[in-house]
């Protein structure tokens, strides 16, 4: 700004200021009121209305998906995109303390005196690519499914089964679901994109017999859940062997199905 431009604000400032008010009494005044306004809309509301009210919480439930609230959605994401434990810090912490160290220096780093959005392109980008990537973020980390939910219709092969097979197909779906398989593997458009493979499949590349060993002695770092006992792992192998791609749908292997590729690198039945 060149001096013969300071002397114009001057002078603008001053006529402004000498038509304006005084911010005592007027100003908060006027501030006073609105917040009377909103505080009382916000306790009528709360009587007329009620409070939502959820069940009791429930310490013992394994189906439970914690969520943040709706403002928190795009951080929320954010640990989903940055997956590598090493790098949590730098989702949680890091990204969040750099873009606000970015708002506060703005003044700074950019002196240009226009305020018009058109005349300060490098802000007026900025801005909009950090609106739009916290409202996309916000988007997906709405809409993402929870790790603890398996949605998936039963094969045609369990459709038309006995309805003990179907019982146990629906024991293997919750187990897998609460054992919380999807936080770390994919099941349909359930769970998670890693960092182990998909299992939407997984009855294409191994037998029931093989999920069942590597159920037991997975490969690191999955753990095992021989702790179940041989019933719940019976139920997770026999579900988890029915999930076939389509057209490679064959009848269910029996539970004493060789355990070809047990515990190999990717063919890995994954957990929690």
């Amino acid at each position: 700004m060149n001096q013969r431009e300071k002397e114009e604000y001057l002078r603008e400032y001053a006529v402004l200021k000498a038509q304006g008010k005084p911010f005592f009494p007027y100003i908060i005044v006027k501030d006073g009121v609105m917040m009377i306004v909103v505080v009382g809309t916000i306790m009528l509301l709360s009587i007329v209305l009620g409070g939502e009210l959820t069940a009791k919480a429930d310490a013992t439930t394994t189906t439970y998906a914690p969520r943040p609230e709706w403002y928190y959605f795009w951080a929320f994401e954010l640990l989903r995109v940055i997956k590598p434990p090493e790098l949590v810090t730098l989702a949680t912490v890091g990204v969040p303390t750099i873009a606000m160290l970015l708002l506060f220096l703005l003044p700074f780093y950019d002196r240009n005196p226009e305020r018009h959005p058109l005349r300060r392109p490098v802000a007026t980008t900025a801005g909009i690519c950090v609106i739009g990537a916290m409202f996309f973020l916000s988007y997906l980390g709405a809409e993402a499914e929870p790790p603890s939910r398996v949605e998936i219709e039963p094969p045609a092969s369990i459709m038309t089964a006995s309805s003990e097979d179907q019982e146990q197909w629906e024991r293997g779906r919750r187990l897998v679901a609460q054992s919380g398989c999807g936080g770390c593997h994919k099941i349909g458009h359930n769970g998670n994109d890693g960092p182990g493979p998909q299992l939407t499949a997984i009855g294409d590349r191994l037998k029931e017999g093989a999920i069942r060993e590597t159920l037991i002695n997975p490969t690191l770092p999955m753990p095992s859940f021989s702790k179940l006992g041989p019933q719940k792992l019976e139920d997770m192998a026999y579900f988890l062997a029915t999930l076939k791609s389509s057209g490679s749908e064959e009848g269910h292997a029996g539970g004493d199905a060789a355990p070809e590729g047990a515990g190999e690198g990717n063919d890995s039945v994954p957990g929690g």
